[in-house]
């Protein structure tokens, strides 16, 4: 028996995969101020083990879920476990992909959160924003100081 793949280019992949969706409070800067929007992000096993270990994150909850849960037709659909007012992430279905492949390499992270439940006892916290359009201006300030000799055969 052949299980169906959920991804042509990722033949791996099968819609009983296991992985975890967070939900993330972002930022947007326009004109100087910041707009707040809600998220939804697959979390990576090796994040997901670091987020419960209780340092701070963006992410209010993660839920666990299957691929023919996220993929119940061919386009994605944000889990009833999420706010109305979500969006997915960019390049959701990539970042989807390997994720799902970290939970298969490291099978112990399912015991974090079994299938279909949710957590919110994460460290939540907006001390350090994430900012999703930051552009970073590179200068002649940021470079390095160097000593006189650093590049002289003494």
């Amino acid at each position: 028996m052949t299980t169906a793949t959920v991804f042509p280019n990722a033949p791996d992949i099968t819609a009983q995969d296991y992985c975890v969706l967070g939900l993330a409070t972002c930022f947007l800067k326009a004109d100087g101020e910041y707009q707040q929007v809600q998220i939804v992000e697959p979390i990576p096993s090796a994040a997901l083990e670091a987020i419960l270990k209780g340092i701070p994150t963006s992410y209010q909850i993660a839920c666990a879920k299957s691929l023919n849960d996220i993929f119940p037709s061919d386009s994605p659909q944000i889990p009833a476990e999420f706010p109305e007012e979500t969006q997915l992430c960019e390049n959701f279905t990539e970042r989807l992909i390997a994720a799902v492949r970290t939970y298969k390499s490291r099978p112990e992270a399912k015991t974090h959160i079994p299938l279909g439940t949710v957590r919110n006892d994460l460290n939540f916290s907006l001390d350090r924003k994430r900012v999703l359009n930051a552009v970073k201006v590179v200068s002649t300030e940021d470079n390095v100081k160097q000593h006189k000799y650093t590049h002289q055969t003494l």
